[in-house]
């Protein structure tokens, strides 16, 4: 299976795709897509539209995974980061690719094992679990990990499944 994991972000987005064969991942692609702040929301908003559509329909993803937003300090920075997590969503859902959320901590636990682990841990882990993965930008990384994160919940959800799930 391939999964593209997403970190939203209205001036940058990143992204990561893997492919799962059982237990072993291996790194497909990875980068961010980057919308000038010059522009105006509604054409920031288009243009990340644009840009993951041509991803998706390059990689060609079964599964999406997304990092959850949280609730920044500023209320007005939060409603923009909210605005860019729906296209980052409803891209992959109207192409038919089911989308998977995933919080922050639960993504740096699956990866690290610990909830509040550092960027440059999460990192190490990346690259780490994807060996010869080359990634250059830190929203990549986080894209990756959140595609890891949903590989490794996928495969426990899949063993529950057929163990008869919970008596």
């Amino acid at each position: 299976m391939i999964f593209i994991g997403l970190d939203p972000g209205l001036r940058i987005t990143g992204w990561g795709v893997i492919r799962v064969e059982g237990n072993r991942l291996s790194h497909i692609a990875d980068g961010a897509v980057s919308v000038p702040a010059s522009l105006d929301l509604a054409e920031r908003l288009a243009t990340l539209h644009r840009a993951l559509a041509e991803l998706l329909r390059e990689f060609g993803p079964d599964e999406a995974a997304v990092e959850e937003t949280f609730v920044n300090r500023n209320p007005a920075s939060t409603l923009k980061l909210g605005q860019a997590r729906g296209v980052v969503m409803s891209v992959p859902a109207l192409a038919g690719v089911p989308v998977f959320e995933y919080a922050a901590n639960r993504i740096k636990q699956s990866l690290v094992g610990s909830g509040h682990a550092g960027k440059n841990q999460v990192e190490v882990m990346v690259k780490t679990l994807l060996p010869g993965a080359v990634v250059e930008k830190a929203d990549a990384a986080d894209a990756l990990a959140v595609a890891i994160c949903h590989a490794h919940h996928r495969q426990s959800a899949r063993r529950f499944a057929a163990a008869g799930g919970a008596r």
